[in-house]
């Protein structure tokens, strides 16, 4: 039989997995008589756990949330940060640790109180997830909690916005969704003092309450918010856009190049569009050349003409000219 240290685990274990156990079905799990699970469930209240039980013949036990976060568990902070994480692993791709993530959160929040389960189910309803991303940049849990929660309030918010160049400003933005890839979190809302939509970055974004007043929703930008961020940070934001084919499969493609870097476009099984922008052509050849992949030039003609001044430049260079053959006397 498990000591008393182990069963209680255990038995914290099972409550966490399942909604609702009978007192019978507790005590066979556990191998122990109905009466020594009353007692081990009344120990994990001590300890600040929110066991619920319903009497009658079709009652049980269940985790309820309570007024406090049990103890061993998180802070406010903490576990929204956590649930952040989770949500986040559970789109991120990588093989197996999607499901894995989606039963770490149902745990979490099933023993939540209210407050931080509306936190994180604000984060959960207005968040866009755009998988990739190459960016780094650190946001505090508050300031997206704050976001999400004007998101899903319709609440106009002011905040101080500091801009690629370091340039502060004010804005005053009716807060639509947020888009997330692994590193970087971006906030779609209407400008109101610019009368259009706009992205910001919410690692450079400091709100300024108080918020409100409420707002009445607008058709948002695109239907496909992720697709539309990631053409305005990797394509439009930029002096130089370019169109070009790739001759590798999209899913290739897509191992190189993040959402923040360029848009995708499958053709066939064999080739996709990329879609990019670049501080100039220059600029734009170096970053085509960097992919490791053969392409074609839809788009500008003018990037044409600075691949071919690139190659003749490199040309010149592994094939120098040759010295003049000494005078013979």
């Amino acid at each position: 039989m498990l000591d008393t240290s182990a069963r209680l685990l255990r038995l914290l274990s099972l409550l966490q997995a399942h909604r609702e156990w009978s007192g019978a079905d507790l005590a066979d799990r556990l191998g122990i008589t109905p009466r020594t699970v009353r007692r081990d469930v009344d120990r994990l209240r001590e300890l600040g756990y929110p066991v619920d039980a319903s009497p009658g013949t079709g009652g049980g036990y269940r985790l309820g949330a309570g007024a406090e976060l049990p103890p061993l568990l998180l802070d406010d902070d903490e576990a929204v940060a956590v649930a952040v994480g989770l949500r986040t692993a559970a789109g991120n791709g990588v093989e197996g640790i999607g499901e894995t993530s989606v039963r770490a959160l149902a745990k979490l929040e099933q023993v939540l109180p209210h407050r931080l389960r509306r936190r994180i189910g604000a984060l959960n309803a207005f968040t866009v997830p755009m998988l990739r991303g190459n960016g780094s940049a650190t946001v505090e849990p508050e300031v997206l909690t704050e976001l999400a929660n004007a998101c899903r309030d319709m609440e106009r918010m002011r905040f101080e916005y500091r801009d690629h160049g370091g340039t502060s400003s004010r804005r005053t933005v009716e807060p639509h969704r947020l888009v997330c890839t692994e590193r970087l979190w971006y906030l779609v809302a209407w400008d109101v003092d610019r009368g259009d939509w706009r992205t910001f970055r919410a690692d450079r974004i400091t709100p300024k309450p108080p918020h409100g007043p409420r707002f009445e929703p607008r058709t948002p930008p695109a239907d496909d918010l992720a697709a539309y961020v990631s053409r305005g940070v990797s394509t439009t934001a930029y002096a130089s856009s370019a169109v070009v084919r790739l001759l590798v499969p999209m899913e290739a493609a897509a191992e190189r190049i993040s959402p923040t870097a360029g848009v995708l476009e499958a053709v066939d099984a064999q080739s996709c569009l990329l879609r990019c922008g670049a501080a100039s052509l220059d600029v734009m050849v170096i970053h085509l050349m960097l992919l490791g992949v053969d392409f074609e030039v839809i788009e500008p003609q003018e990037l044409k003409t600075r691949i071919r001044t690139a190659r003749d430049r490199l040309s010149r260079a592994l094939e120098p000219p040759e010295s003049p053959s000494p005078q013979a006397h």
